[in-house]
């Protein structure tokens, strides 16, 4: 059995593509949240999410949009974050929002007889804290699965803790190390790092054209093409 394990899409639809080509027959999609914000093509990206994927949560971009509040980034970040959410607003419609809103904090899925849990940032539930690596060991004390699964950091890693595999699939549609797409697959028990290839020119020409400062397109640009790093 073959699990996708996606996260922080952000509105990057051929990433998103790019992803599902390289892993064309999979048999359950897991969700780390942050569907919107940045990227071009939200209400393609939530649709996807309410087609395909099994479990999912709930992120702090997500957080924002659906329910008109702060989204917690940093820095410059946060104007991008606020432009393309106002953006995406006039884009989606009660149902994407709806999907949104309905998404929990914490979650598990039970697959192949191993429990996997679910959570965006941290697993007590906390939608904008960044874990340090050294924060993750005394982060999962006391939680009982075989995987706990985060997003938020839009960096990959993986690291085991006593009988617990921590994993991070990084970034699909804004990878802070690079401009690929990056993911995850369980298979057997193991869960591989991947990453793929995907025409970020597309994604680039779409928020060429979007209803947002030059600043924050250029900026969005550098992320996109790997020239500078973020945290959302």
């Amino acid at each position: 059995m073959k699990t996708l394990i996606l996260s922080d899409i952000h509105g990057n639809l051929p990433a998103l593509e790019a992803v599902l080509k390289a892993e064309a027959h999979y048999d359950s999609c897991l969700f780390l949240g942050d569907a919107v914000d940045y990227g071009p093509f939200p209400k393609e990206c939530i649709r996807f999410l309410m087609d395909k994927m099994d479990v999912g949560v709930l992120g702090n971009h997500d957080n924002a949009l659906a329910n008109n509040v702060d989204c917690g980034c940093r820095g410059d970040f946060k104007r991008f974050s606020e432009e393309t959410r106002a953006w995406h607003k006039t884009l989606l419609d009660v149902s994407d929002l709806r999907f949104l809103r309905a998404l929990p904090a914490l979650t598990q899925a039970h697959i192949n007889g191993e429990t996997l849990y679910l959570a965006h940032a941290t697993p007590q539930g906390d939608l904008f804290r960044y874990l340090q690596e050294e924060e993750i060991e005394p982060a999962v004390e006391g939680i009982t699965a075989e995987f706990v699964l985060l997003g938020h950091t839009h960096i990959q890693f993986k690291k085991h803790v006593g009988r617990t595999t921590v994993v991070n699939p990084g970034s699909i549609g804004l990878a802070r190390d690079g401009g690929q797409a990056c993911y995850a697959v369980l298979r057997d028990g193991k869960i591989d790092l991947r990453r793929v290839e995907y025409d970020v020119r597309k994604t680039i020409a779409a928020l060429s054209v979007a209803p947002i400062s030059e600043f924050s397109k250029e900026g969005l640009a550098g992320v996109l093409l790997g020239k500078s790093s973020m945290r959302s």
